[in-house]
């Protein structure tokens, strides 16, 4: 009971967002003010940038300047073409001593740039809330390619797993059940933070997820 309760407390949250995101008039360049360490935000599948705008305002509200990358729009693109947009951007930007802050996908992305020879060298370090570091067993039964590719038998997902050079600088800050990724988001040399509520999407607003995001990006 308690998880079915989470489950519809997650979807709720995810569809209220995107209904929210798709009227949002706001500007990215509102929050590209700071004098902390600057923060890239990378949100997951069919996820525009607005989807994180909670813990946007918090980062800036702290601090933070932060970027959006506009190119990745709904992020709906394959992790690599994804990835090199981000690489493209933090180029472009001139930025230093990144924190990344991801949902869900944004996480692989952030871990491949961070595997970058050259864009990797821009970033400090990552926060990554739900994301799929080892697969989700459901996804290979997802008539979308684009989820398909989060299989935990995905090759290109293997081949992510197996390079675990950069991970003592991630945190992967996921909740104790969530429904997309069953095997949990736990990163083998990484700094895992595990919170006492359910879902994929809801976690990012759980004051104990914001926290982790904000200690880890200061």
């Amino acid at each position: 009971m308690q998880k079915a309760w989470w489950w519809a407390l997650d979807y709720g949250y995810a569809v209220g967002w995107q209904m929210r995101a798709v009227v949002s008039r706001v500007d990215a360049s509102t929050y590209a003010s700071g004098s902390l360490r600057p923060v890239v935000v990378i949100p997951g599948i069919y996820e525009n940038w607005q989807f994180m705008r909670p813990l946007v305002e918090e980062l800036h509200a702290a601090g933070h300047p932060v970027h959006v990358v506009a190119m990745l729009e709904r992020n709906d693109r394959p992790l690599a073409e994804a990835a090199l947009a981000v690489c493209v951007y933090l180029e472009g930007a001139g930025l230093e001593h990144v924190v990344i802050v991801a949902h869900s996908k944004g996480g692989l992305i952030g871990k491949t740039v961070m595997l970058d020879p050259v864009a990797g060298r821009r970033i400090d370090s990552m926060i990554a809330v739900s994301s799929p570091f080892s697969g989700s067993r459901y996804a290979r039964f997802l008539p979308m390619r684009a989820l398909r590719a989060f299989s935990v038998r995905d090759a290109g997902l293997l081949r992510l797993s197996a390079e675990r050079d950069v991970n003592a600088r991630i945190t992967s800050v996921y909740a104790s059940f969530d429904p997309h990724i069953p095997g949990g988001s736990q990163l083998p040399g990484a700094t895992n933070i595990r919170v006492a509520t359910g879902g994929h999407f809801r976690v990012l607003a759980d004051p104990d997820a914001r926290r982790a995001v904000l200690d880890g990006a200061r």
